[in-house]
């Protein structure tokens, strides 16, 4: 059985294994297989990708554009783009990307490479492959040098295991500085998003101070590499797009970074009310065909007073008007009543903008749809919340998501279907099933990581309302040692449990050490022991 679990291959944190010689003419699959394809902007995993709303973020993509230039290198080669969280950051990534690949007028592709950092992913959320994914596609977008990128790899296979720098100087620099005329070539857009979401997960025992600490550093280090490439005068752009982080704004506004850097606020560009307006006007227009019509009604629904009390309610953030159409968009309840109580809501706010947290506004939101749920579902709703937060980033990103709940509902001992129907009134916020026409940017249940972020900033979001992520995964991890303490000889080792076991003891340094051993074994010969039983004991204590 195929495991849905993605941060546990082996005990130890994702490092490359890479081989001391390589065949002719396997250089670049080698490449390949070691790069983090799931980081391109078309990658499978993405697709589909996060994209504009059509007629929306129209002046900040020409803003890029221009920047950009095509044919014309600009005078400042990296421009940083910033904004809060549900700015649709990433969506004008994946747009900017699309047009620009698009283009039928050039004789070359604007685009060398995108990498986009996601902090649930092993592969995307720290820079291990930053450098080698890029090299990667280098020899894509710029036929004339993969040759020389493979006289790299071949010369020496153990460069994917040196420090970045290392392989920023063999895997890029050198095989640009050995095409010769690089002055004249057109010169190709490197997009890296998300780099507030390159972490650094290789830390994951340590307290939240150094954790924090170790992911500012990690990402001041992203920014160094840019730097570096861009001291070296190649042909390259660099469109940086992140949450304005204190430390990521004080470093680009540095003496070494300022020079070279324009920086564009994306709050600050273009008619956000606008292109909130066309995007709510086409969602309304919607839902409204696929209605009955109201019993006795005389006038066509929204009405133009409705949307406009709507509108005044977004404060121009898209991430509002998207998760209340989402909220409303519910075949099993009445979209007018879900709106208008939105609507009644007498909470408002213009909190900071300049602020990377999301908006008091928009945690109203999120309130308010957790009120939505009936009270007598309510503890049901808590508990399958805490587990799903609590083993969420064990789940491979490209499972089903109707298979990922059955997983869990059989770790927390339920019936299958147990999960999606507790939290079917949050399916504003957690997706319940797949919908091949849904991007799926942020993770596997979640539409956008501030909800997450929400719940852990707010453990007690209502009055009535606890969240403890902690008895989540302590149930979790309950399940997985009950069924590990199952096991015979008869009865081999599911591979998903094994798996989501090991996940969570990465999270638990003392529960993983004492477990290791025992783990190990299930994995040899199916067997498990007292230890395991006896462990679970006090876990199952523990999550009550």
């Amino acid at each position: 059985m195929s495991s849905y679990f993605a941060n546990s291959r082996d005990f130890a944190i994702n490092k490359l294994t890479v081989n001391n010689c390589i065949s002719e003419g396997d250089a670049l699959q080698y490449l390949h297989k070691h790069s983090a394809t799931s980081a391109m902007h078309d990658s499978e995993e993405r697709y589909p990708p996060p994209l504009c709303h059509e007629g929306t973020r129209d002046v900040v993509i020409s803003r890029i554009e221009g920047w950009y230039g095509f044919e014309t290198p600009p005078e400042k080669k990296i421009m940083w783009v910033h904004a809060p969280a549900g700015y649709g950051k990433t969506a004008v990534a994946g747009t900017v990307s699309k047009k620009m690949e698009s283009r039928t007028d050039l004789d070359f592709n604007p685009v060398g490479a995108t990498f986009f950092f996601w902090r649930t992913s092993p592969e995307r959320n720290s820079p291990a492959r930053f450098i080698i994914t890029l090299a990667y596609q280098f020899t894509i977008s710029i036929p004339e040098l993969a040759p020389h990128i493979e006289s790299a790899v071949k010369r020496n296979p153990m460069v994917l295991n040196k420090a970045l720098e290392f392989q920023l100087m063999k895997l890029i620099v050198e095989p640009f500085k050995s095409l010769g005329g690089i002055g004249i070539m057109p010169h190709r857009l490197v997009i890296i998003d998300g780099l507030d979401e390159c972490i650094n997960s290789d830390q994951q025992s340590r307290v939240k101070k150094q954790y924090a600490e170790d992911q500012e550093r990690v990402q001041v280090r992203v920014l160094e590499l840019i730097r570096t490439l861009h001291s070296h005068d190649l042909p390259l752009c660099f469109l940086i797009l992140s949450r304005p982080e204190p430390w990521i704004k004080r470093h680009i506004e540095s003496r070494s970074f300022q020079p070279i850097t324009e920086t564009l606020d994306l709050y600050q560009v273009g008619d956000h009310m606008k292109d909130v307006e066309k995007f709510v006007r086409d969602e309304l227009a919607r839902i409204a065909d696929s209605l009955d019509p109201q019993p006795g009604g005389d006038k066509e629904w929204p009405g133009e007073d409705i949307v406009e009390d709507f509108l005044w309610k977004t404060g121009g953030h898209m991430l509002y008007a998207a998760t209340v159409i989402r909220h409303i968009d519910d075949p099993y309840d009445n979209p007018r009543q879900l709106l208008q109580d939105i609507l009644n809501s007498e909470f408002y706010s213009t909190q900071d903008l300049t602020h990377s947290t999301p908006f008091s506004s928009l945690h109203e939101l999120y309130r308010q749809i957790l009120r939505s749920c009936p009270p007598k579902n309510q503890l049901t709703m808590i508990r399958v919340l805490e587990e799903l937060l609590a083993a969420e980033d064990e789940f491979q990103y490209g499972e089903q998501v109707h298979a990922a709940f059955n997983i869990l509902d059989r770790l927390s001992g339920q019936p299958p279907g147990h999960g999606t129907k507790a939290l079917r009134p949050l399916h504003a916020v957690i997706r319940l099933s797949n919908n091949a026409a849904e991007s799926r940017r942020y993770s596997l249940f979640l539409y956008h990581s501030s909800f997450a972020e929400f719940l852990k900033d707010q453990p007690q979001p209502l009055p009535d309302v606890t969240i403890n992520v902690q008895k989540g995964f302590s149930r979790v991890l309950a399940g997985c040692l009950t069924a590990l303490s199952a096991i015979t000889m008869d009865v081999p080792a599911f591979d998903n449990v094994v798996q989501a076991l090991r996940g969570l003891l990465e999270k638990n340094e003392k529960l993983f050490k004492e477990l290791e051993e025992e783990v190990e074994q299930t994995m040899v010969d199916g067997e498990s022991g007292q230890l395991a039983r006896d462990m679970f004991k006090l876990v199952r204590q523990d999550a009550k």
